[in-house]
């Protein structure tokens, strides 16, 4: 967006941060979505498009509880609210896509209910985005093996969605520049897959032996791991494609993956 000629603003968690994100160009501010800063005040009543990519805290959203009546006073072209697509529920590995009924079977899920609720309520023009299991530098199956903390489990039909963080930036931009209100996207990739054939390939990338694969009966998981294998979908993007104009550059984990791994040889 930098490079198209817009001014940017943004907040993250950690003063570091915002010394690099400044020095990159960003006006960038702490937010630690408890005290409201004077600043972010005055950078939102200028603002013509609006992003929160802010997760919801057990007592709401943090950036509505902080600046609701901001956001109220203004006139944005574009408003976003990054959710996710754990709002669907388990559907036993059949497609959902945006008409598909919300019905989340776990906290995660309900509490993004609610916030996409709550941003819809503030009667802007407002654009929500059902992100999958986000996956890019830093983040994918090739650091997880490097580090060995990856394992290989198996569930029986059991299948995983995903998207790379160029894809989720590239489908946002589209969605800023030809706004389309009160509209929801899915944003993913196009094909769902098991989590062992994710982490076997990036293994066959890097030239090693894949870890062995556990059976899930068999696996000892957190609870946040065990709600993630209570869901199994498979998220379409269709509608993303077709009224963002998106052209996923990753457009499933092998092209995300070999991406990734150029990048670190």
């Amino acid at each position: 967006m930098l490079a198209a000629g817009w001014r940017v603003s943004g907040t993250c968690r950690e003063a570091e941060k915002v010394a690099q994100l400044r020095k990159d160009g960003i006006n960038a501010f702490v937010f630690d979505g408890e005290t409201s800063p004077d600043s972010i005040s005055d950078v939102l009543q200028g603002a013509t498009h609006i992003l929160s990519t802010v997760a919801p805290a057990a007592t709401g959203d943090p950036v509505l509880a902080c600046y609701s009546e901001t956001l109220k006073a203004i006139s944005p072209i574009w408003v976003g609210y990054v959710s996710t697509s754990s709002v669907y529920g388990n559907h036993n590995g059949r497609w959902v896509d945006e008409a598909t009924p919300i019905a989340p079977t776990d906290n995660r899920g309900a509490r993004r209910v609610e916030m996409e609720q709550a941003w819809s309520s503030l009667g802007l023009p407002h654009h929500i985005f059902r992100i999958v299991g986000i996956y890019g530098p830093g983040r994918n199956s090739l650091e997880s093996l490097k580090k060995g903390t990856v394992r290989s489990i198996n569930k029986k039909g059991h299948v995983f969605c995903r998207i790379h963080r160029d894809d989720i930036v590239a489908a946002l931009a589209a969605s800023a520049t030809r706004p389309t209100p009160y509209e929801v996207y899915n944003i993913g990739d196009d094909e769902p897959a098991p989590p062992q054939d994710v982490v076997t390939y990036a293994a066959g990338l890097m030239g090693i032996s894949p870890p062995p694969v556990l059976k899930y009966e068999d696996a000892e998981l957190t609870p946040m791991l065990k709600s993630f294998y209570g869901n199994n979908r498979r998220v379409s993007n269709t509608k993303m494609k077709e009224l963002l104009g998106v052209t996923l550059q990753h457009p499933t984990y092998r092209e995300g993956l070999t991406s990734l791994y150029k990048r670190m040889v």
